[in-house]
């Protein structure tokens, strides 16, 4: 059996691939042309964000039994033509978590001390001392809505920092994240505008789906506390942007850190160009070694038992 590798993967998941007998292919910067005309070789193929397995690409896989993402979302896979050809899609939802949850705390530090404000102006030769006072998280709030693997490591290390969680989790696992999150010590609240009326704090992690685009929005923004701060490290529909820059601009919350966008790369020139309480970084909190070996070895693993099965 043939296994595409269209994006890149660490070699400890290509081993994997390799000592279980499949034939591995390995094309990181395949083209969606070139992926439509080569897709039917193949019986599996893994992807991370980059590839875009579209109903008219999966139209052209007429062999293949399995997707194996390397990654959360699906988001960049047609999950209902991929049912209708029978085919197996496989994720690692697993892998992330820690990786993740770090990065949304350093981005919420990066705000509450200002600390990207603060290498910028001091790079550029200023001492911004007396401008680059800011709080601590000990004490806050912090919301977190949606409440999966990445949240829950999140409000753990929250928690021993001294925060308050409050958690509102509709879309991720209903009845067992509440019980989780309880057990955890957090505090549950019956809805989003319930948690974004008190939350110093708010930290998105949640899929991207018809029920959760723009979640944050211009109504609901307008609940938040004028010293609140939005974390987005799960999916960019989940935020209207124009709603956002106006209520930084307006001084309506207090800032904004964003890893994810519509569109990647960020091309959103209002985005770009204002920065003065608003933190982008390009789509990179699940880029840490760790959990790029994690994620190669477990879709590896997942997909070679799928197949194996076959």
């Amino acid at each position: 059996m043939k296994i595409l590798i269209s994006d890149k993967l660490e070699d400890d998941g290509i081993k994997i691939f390799e000592a279980n007998g499949f034939e591995v292919v390995k094309k990181f910067t395949i083209t969606k042309e070139e992926l439509k005309n080569e897709i039917g070789d193949y019986d599996g193929i893994v992807i991370r964000s980059r590839t875009k397995l579209t109903a008219d690409v999966l139209e052209n896989a007429k062999n293949l039994k399995a997707i194996g993402r390397a990654g959360v979302g699906l988001d960049n896979v047609d999950i209902n033509k991929a049912t209708e050809m029978n085919i197996k899609v496989l994720n690692t939802p697993e892998a992330p978590a820690v990786s993740v949850a770090e990065f949304a705390l350093g981005l919420m530090l990066t705000l509450a001390r200002k600390i990207s404000y603060a290498d910028r102006t001091t790079h550029e030769a200023q001492w911004k001392k007396n401008e680059c006072l800011g709080y601590t998280l000990n004490g806050k709030k912090l919301g977190l809505v949606g409440f999966g693997n990445i949240a829950k490591h999140l409000a753990k290390i929250a928690i021993v920092m001294g925060m308050e969680v409050g958690v509102y989790s509709r879309f991720s696992k209903g009845q067992v994240a509440i019980d989780e999150a309880i057990e955890i010590g957090c505090s549950i609240y019956p809805s989003v505008e319930d948690l974004l009326k008190e939350a110093q704090v708010v930290s998105l992690h949640l899929p991207s789906s018809p029920q959760t685009e723009n979640i944050i929005n211009e109504e609901r923004i307008k609940l938040m506390r004028k010293d609140a701060i939005i974390i987005n490290t799960a999916r960019g529909n989940l935020i209207d942007n124009k709603a956002l820059l106006n209520a930084l601009k307006n001084k309506n919350i207090a800032g904004a850190a964003l890893d994810v966008f519509r569109e990647e790369p960020l091309n959103d020139q209002e985005l770009i160009k204002y920065d003065e309480n608003l933190v982008l970084t390009p789509h990179i909190a699940s880029q840490s070694i760790e959990n790029q070996t994690a994620a190669a070895i477990m879709v590896a693993e997942k997909i070679s038992n799928f197949l194996k099965s076959k």
